[in-house]
């Protein structure tokens, strides 16, 4: 009888939910909604399809320890070889202009950090991203990999010239500016598809332009001004 009472014991600590620890907890919570609360519904982000991928993606796992208690702040961000993450608002503003549904399949040029990738990932079906730099394409994929997105493909490559091989895409949202923009990135969009991507001087200042493909022509809007590092490889060249 002392037996089946300790087996019955044992069975029920078994089948207890496990406790959550103080270390388990997420310590960057109450910042990341103080983040969706000021800097993004506060402004103009009211995709709440956006919002809530802004809430569900830890900006903190995608920059260096020594920044974990500013991730959450308005700005951006280093990363490591002269790149940077981009600020909280700006991510968001860039997908939300894009209306994505659940079956998009995006282009990404800039992984950086893959802090974008994995906001996008929880939006759409695929996220292809590319970075020219090889230590970043490698670190990001790692990471995102670690954190469990499994709809997002990153290759290290020009990301100029877009990825043809998966090309047709509903929707291509670049992270870096180059002086024009690319021919390659607008052909590769559907009918229908639409591109954010910010252009102009490429040191100082660019114009977010959102270009949207329509029966072949492309129709081109001017969001806002922003400041992003420069595209770099075949963009310089041109």
């Amino acid at each position: 009888m002392k037996n089946v009472s300790l087996i019955i014991a044992f069975l029920i600590i078994l089948l207890l939910p496990p406790l959550q620890s103080h270390a388990q907890e997420d310590p960057f919570k109450e910042a990341r909604q103080r983040m969706i609360e000021k800097d993004l519904k506060g402004r103009d982000i009211s995709d709440p399809k956006v919002l809530s991928a802004m809430e569900k993606v830890k900006r903190h796992l995608f920059v260096n320890k020594d920044l974990w208690n500013v991730a959450y702040n308005d700005h951006p961000l280093t990363i490591g070889e002269g790149q940077t993450i981009s600020q909280p608002y700006i991510v968001a503003l860039m997908t939300q202009c894009l209306r994505l549904k659940p079956t998009d399949k995006v282009l990404e040029i800039g992984t950086g950090s893959g802090y974008q990738a994995a906001v996008l990932a929880e939006l759409v079906d695929k996220v292809y991203s590319i970075e020219i730099k090889k230590g970043l394409a490698k670190k990001a994929s790692a990471k995102l990999k670690d954190l469990g997105y499994r709809n997002i493909e990153v290759k290290q490559g020009d990301g100029y010239f877009g990825w043809p091989e998966h090309a047709p895409f509903d929707a291509v949202i670049v992270t870096c500016a180059p002086d024009n923009i690319p021919p390659p990135l607008t052909k590769q969009l559907k009918e229908g598809g639409r591109l954010i991507i910010p252009v102009g001087e490429t040191l100082l200042y660019q114009t977010l332009t959102l270009v949207t493909k329509v029966k072949g022509t492309l129709q081109v809007e001017r969001i806002s001004g922003v400041r992003f590092v420069p595209m770099t490889g075949e963009a310089e060249r041109k």
